[in-house]
């Protein structure tokens, strides 16, 4: 049995073994492990704290992004209407405006008109008064002529006006 280097490999490491547990290596490696353990289970504390708090703010952010989505949709659809309300205004005053502007043009062809007539009918009451002075004066002779003259010229003016 001690010729078999098996054995003098058991009797050295249960040696070394046992100079490694009079020594204290054990206490040592223990607290290097306890270290590493206690070192590796804070940086999984902190890895943890840390998913927790990304996970907080990406919700803070996709809320604060819905809210920022629908006051968008609100200015828009806002917008929208006062375009729209600004546009029937226009529409409404250009409406108007044109109306007005009809009103007056056919105000001022009636105005016109009237007057063309009213011109034409002094130029033609102008015209028979011509007309009848001049038959009566060459026709009537004197007073009475000139009497008649007068009474026709004012008879006519009063009918043709």
């Amino acid at each position: 049995m001690f010729a078999e280097p098996e054995t003098w490999v058991a009797i050295a490491f249960l040696i070394l073994m046992g100079v490694f547990a009079y020594v204290g290596v054990h206490r040592t490696v223990l607290s290097a492990l306890d270290r590493r353990s206690a070192r590796i289970k804070g940086e999984l504390d902190d890895a943890r704290r840390l998913k927790d708090d990304a996970a907080k703010l990406l919700a803070d952010y996709k809320a604060r992004h819905a809210s920022a989505e629908r006051e968008a949709q609100d200015i828009i659809a806002s917008a929208k209407a006062e375009a729209e309300r600004i546009a029937a205004e226009a529409k409404a005053k250009m409406e108007d405006f044109v109306a007005r502007r009809t009103k007056s043009a056919e105000g001022k062809i009636a105005s016109a008109e009237a007057q063309a007539i009213a011109d034409v009918r002094a130029a033609a009451a102008d015209a028979a008064v011509a007309a009848a002075s001049s038959i009566l004066s060459k026709s009537v002779k004197g007073q009475l002529a000139d009497e008649l003259l007068a009474n026709g010229v004012s008879e006519v003016r009063a009918k043709l006006n």
